[in-house]
């Protein structure tokens, strides 16, 4: 088996792991507190990457050389996180991945005031068409409209700036510092407001909780060995198989099946998020990382 197609399995591979994150996520809302939630997927999270740096570098803090930038990607990404949480405990999980496949607009569009970067004509039409995109799927002013999809949207926005914020740490520091500080300042920040609706899991609430603190680690370690065996132009269109995944455990799992509005406006968003990936590529400046939304 070639390296390339290595990596495309590891991505999808990582897309689905990702589904059983969100899927977890939604189960453990039906009956406990999104916040308690969150917690435990960083928790765990950071207790598994705590334990691969241990292994690699013994007790020895790792050493990073953008502290205050490693926290606030960590609590960029816990905004992304919470945000999405809250908005699959109301939505299907086919609508909430059709929205958090914005988040490679988002990075074009910020990318011009953040990081002084330019965008041509035909990037802003695609992401203008890339929202538009949303509107079909949010449908405001419609019965069918739920002021949760403006959180999927908040949560895309939170996962473009962790993005952005990655691109500054990541030619000074290595993936596995970076993932360890995310899950420990993720899981600090969590605590705090998590303390005030705690509720204790009983018997089964712990197995949704689990797999989701496993299945974010599991996603985001093959995510990163793709990264290592094949460039991004390569992974970076089957990190849409995501929508796939979504849709079927949406239907499989909670019965939930989106309308012809939903797959519309998901073809148009994945489409525009495609083409600004594919124009800014040629450039090398976005990376298949920009095209994920963050778990």
């Amino acid at each position: 088996m070639s390296s390339s197609l290595k990596a495309i399995l590891l991505v999808m591979g990582a897309m689905a792991a990702f589904t059983v994150l969100d899927s977890s996520a939604k189960f453990a809302a039906q009956s406990l507190p999104v916040l308690v939630g969150v917690f435990f997927r960083y928790l765990i999270g950071f207790i598994l990457a705590a334990l691969v740096v241990w292994r690699s570098d013994g007790v020895r803090l790792p050493q990073t050389r953008h502290p205050w930038l490693q926290v606030l990607r960590g609590l960029l990404l816990l905004g992304s996180t919470a945000c999405n949480f809250t908005a699959i405990s109301y939505l299907q999980l086919a609508q909430t991945a059709a929205i958090n496949f914005t988040l490679p607009l988002w990075v074009c569009a910020l990318s011009v005031p953040l990081l002084g970067e330019h965008v041509g004509l035909r990037r802003w039409m695609a992401v203008l068409v890339g929202f538009l995109g949303v509107l079909v799927i949010m449908r405001p002013g419609s019965t069918d409209f739920h002021w949760a999809m403006l959180i999927s949207l908040l949560s895309a926005l939170f996962g473009s700036l962790y993005n952005i914020a990655t691109r500054k740490v990541g030619a000074a520091d290595s993936t596995q510092t970076s993932l360890f500080y995310v899950g420990m300042v993720g899981a600090a920040a969590a605590s705090l407001p998590m303390v005030q609706v705690w509720q204790t899991p009983q018997g089964w609430q712990w197995l949704p909780l689990l797999m989701m603190g496993l299945a974010g680690t599991v996603g985001h370690s093959m995510l990163i060995k793709a990264h290592r065996l094949a460039p991004a132009t390569v992974l970076a269109p089957f990190i849409y198989t995501q929508i796939v995944w979504m849709t079927v455990a949406g239907a499989v799992v909670f019965g939930q099946y989106p309308d012809r509005w939903t797959l519309l406006g998901a073809a148009i968003v994945v489409a525009s998020g495609a083409y600004v990936f594919a124009r800014e590529r040629k450039k090398g400046v976005t990376t298949a990382q920009d095209a994920t939304p963050e778990e």
